[in-house]
């Protein structure tokens, strides 16, 4: 379905007033892994017992979250076990994501440049799993391909979970447990729901570990630079233990918005690439699940403007948003929305918020909507998305508070007014 124009009468009209924005930097922790190949092999030769994988075929997870030199460590992952003498192949560990198809995921992974030619090793996609055991009473399941692996690494980024918060959110247990479940393994874990996410997905994961191959775990942290800050070799034995220090790490060095309030948050992308719910709640504070744990800092209305690229479409999350744009609603694949949120029991992220013409009819919506509003004071923050939260834009109107913090701002060139082009959309 394709809108040419939303017919929308606005009692103030759409030419507000704004204030001049000024490019900022915000501060985060910047320590970053300069050669990833070099770490990726000095971390897999630290392991305290080198793999006996001489002649076996090894299962790598691959999964759909955007993950910085994902190609280069894959690779070197790869280049590893070959010389070790072991047959190494990919296998797509992303739940329902990709639209809940082999095909769909096997995109997934060509759009982030995972392809067989550039890692150097065959990508096997199925949904078809393997029961493999069971937690309280739950039942677990295994890709076909990793199940009848000789063994398996479990490879993935540790971050907080745009739904629930825990000692236990995404990254290697929801991989073993989720990801390698595929589209029915993901969707009988999260009828049990969020509420049981953070208890339950640690002791699953130890059940998987005692009836899976696992060789070793790859942990990854990301720093707010879109750099990695650990590459981290983990034995089998060790992984739940190690996951849970590493999310408190992920926590502490991630990019947030350090400023106190904001009235218009107009966010130029969103997708499953960036976060699972499109935009990090731990960035927004607005979290579709409802579920507590999330602080957020006072925020009246978010705009959303774009889709990423690699989303393919998908725009769960949309639904805590406030406003989006015609370019957004023409280019949802509502299939795979739905797909996840059904999947993950979600339908609030799916929900569709108010769809106007341009960005800055939103704006003017965004301003005409906001109760109280003094528009002389009026408070506006540009983010690319929630992932790339160093370099923003931030309203003149913010002076007084980023002087006074200059541990946390830097003021990078001067203010300019805001740029739109013939049809109403922002330039730059």
């Amino acid at each position: 379905m394709k809108l040419d124009k939303v017919e929308l009468s606005l009692p103030a009209g759409e030419n507000y007033p704004l204030p001049r924005m000024l490019p900022v930097e915000q501060r985060f922790p910047k320590e970053a892994i300069a050669d990833v190949r070099q770490a990726v092999e000095r971390t897999l030769a630290a392991l305290p017992k080198r793999p006996d994988v001489k002649g076996k075929r090894i299962a790598i997870t691959a999964g759909s979250r955007g993950i910085p030199h994902a190609v280069e460590i894959l690779k070197t992952v790869v280049d590893q076990l070959k010389a070790w003498g072991a047959e190494p192949f990919l296998v797509p560990a992303m739940g329902s994501h990709g639209g809940g198809t082999a095909d769909g995921q096997k995109s997934l992974l060509e759009g982030y440049g995972i392809t067989e030619a550039s890692v150097g090793a065959p990508i096997l996609a199925s949904m078809e799993v393997v029961e493999t055991t069971s937690v309280e009473g739950v039942p677990l399941y295994c890709d076909k391909y990793a199940h009848g692996a000789d063994g398996i690494v479990i490879l993935n980024k540790i971050k907080p979970h745009s739904n629930y918060k825990g000692d236990y959110e995404s990254g290697l247990c929801k991989m073993m447990v989720i990801g390698l479940g595929k589209h029915h393994g993901a969707t009988m874990f999260h009828s049990l729901g969020f509420t049981r996410f953070a208890d339950i997905i640690p002791k699953a994961a130890a059940a998987q570990m005692k009836v899976l191959p696992v060789v070793f775990a790859l942990g990854l942290v990301e720093n707010a630079y879109d750099g990695l800050a650990v590459i981290e070799a983990i034995p089998p034995e060790k992984m739940v233990a190690r996951e849970k220090e590493l999310l408190i790490q992920a926590k502490d060095i991630m990019g947030k918005l350090l400023m106190s309030s904001i009235d218009v948050l107009i966010v130029d992308e969103i997708g499953k690439n960036i976060s699972g719910q499109g935009m990090d709640p731990t960035v927004t504070g607005r979290a579709s699940s409802g579920l507590p744990g999330f602080v957020a800092l006072p925020l009246k209305r978010i705009i959303i403007r774009d889709i990423s690229e690699e989303s393919h479409g998908n725009v769960a999350g949309m639904g805590v948003a406030d406003l989006i744009t015609l370019r957004v609603f023409n280019k949802m694949d509502l299939g795979s929305t739905y797909t996840n949120g059904i999947t993950a029991r979600n339908l609030e992220g799916a929900r569709m918020p108010m769809v106007v013409n341009s960005d800055r009819q939103a704006i003017a919506v965004a301003i005409q909507t906001c109760v109280g509003l003094e528009l002389e004071k009026l408070r506006i923050v540009r983010i690319k998305n929630t992932k790339k939260l160093h370099k923003i834009q931030m309203s003149e109107t913010y002076l007084d508070e980023i002087k006074a913090k200059p541990g946390s701002f830097a003021v990078l060139g001067e203010a300019k007014p805001f740029a739109f082009d013939n049809q109403g959309n922002l330039l730059g």
